[in-house]
């Protein structure tokens, strides 16, 4: 063989190399970059997110539910006493809890999508509960006691404990499949 047929060789040898290397390279990049996205995640975990998140939300609004009842009961101790600035507060609290409550409904479209009716129907009581109790319970109402509204409040904790309760078990069913 003639020296430029050898060279002509190893050229041909190191490009298919090279070419080989890159491929095999960039194989291993996609596959890596692959399996460490969240979009390949299984199903179950997406779920639990997204109970999580439902369970997160609903926090949310009990937080400022409670923070609003309690505004309220005291401005039934208070009467016309009430403080100007805590009435700000209300309206401020007021506010939040209706932004709250927009989360609330995502939730309950996020539970039906999941297929989870039971769970959607007691959030739902629940969230009508507190519309009720907002209706029923306001500043300048005198004609209602304050053990009636810790009353009313308690059926609302209660059905609050209840989509707690069906939550959690959907968890533990999830964490342990």
């Amino acid at each position: 063989m003639d020296q430029g047929t050898i060279w002509q060789l190893i050229d041909t040898s190191v490009k298919v190399s090279l070419g080989a290397i890159i491929a095999a390279m960039l194989y291993w990049l996609v596959h890596w970059r692959r399996q460490n996205t969240n979009d390949d995640q299984p199903a179950g975990n997406r779920r639990i997110q997204l109970l999580e998140q439902i369970s997160s939300d609903v926090g949310n609004v009990s937080h400022a539910f409670a923070k609003y009842s309690a505004l309220i009961m005291e401005s039934m101790r208070y009467g016309e006493r009430w403080p100007a600035g805590r009435k700000a507060e209300l309206t401020q609290v007021n506010k939040d809890l209706v932004a709250e409550f927009k989360k609330l409904a995502d939730a309950q479209a996020t539970l039906l999508m999941l297929g989870e009716k039971g769970m959607e129907k007691t959030l739902r009581i629940y969230a009508a509960r507190i519309v009720m109790f907002r209706k029923e319970v306001y500043v300048g109402r005198t004609d209602i006691s304050v053990e009636d509204i810790a009353k009313i409040k308690g059926e609302i904790n209660s059905l609050r404990e209840t989509f707690y309760d069906i939550l959690s078990r959907r968890y533990d069913r999830l964490l342990a499949s």
